[in-house]
């Protein structure tokens, strides 16, 4: 004696388990847009831009470091802060040594580091002098 609904309880089974697995993934994907879409600050920051690299070993980021100088003679506080954009990460990497000033905005909850390294993203740079 066979079932007549088993094909049909199967396809029904594999249908429920794809419908549970792509439930998380495409949430995850909304909230990914959503943060980078949104941001929680924007401003400029100044300082001398003292390392710039490309790096990560799944997925590469551009990624730097600026030096804020409070007082002459003084340790500066370092900044650190990720850049998205090619046309940008190029302005970067010829103003490095420089005096620069970057704007940037702070996207904070980002999943995963595969977006950046940190919260602050740079999307314009200026050199002062």
């Amino acid at each position: 004696m066979t079932m007549p609904n088993a094909p049909r309880s199967r396809w029904k089974l594999w249908a429920l388990a794809a419908g549970l697995l792509a439930v998380p993934i495409v949430a995850l994907g909304l909230y990914t847009f959503a943060a980078l879409g949104w941001s929680y600050s924007d401003g400029e920051r100044a300082g001398v831009l003292q390392k710039f690299s490309h790096k990560g070993w799944i997925c590469k980021t551009y990624e730097g470091e600026l030096a804020l100088y409070v007082v002459p003679g003084v340790a500066p506080t370092i900044w650190e802060f990720t850049v998205r954009d090619p046309a940008v990460a190029e302005g970067l990497n010829a103003a490095l040594g420089k005096h620069v000033s970057l704007h940037y905005e702070e996207h904070r909850g980002l999943p995963t580091t595969c977006l950046g390294q940190t919260a602050y993203f740079v999307d314009g740079v200026r050199v002062v002098r």
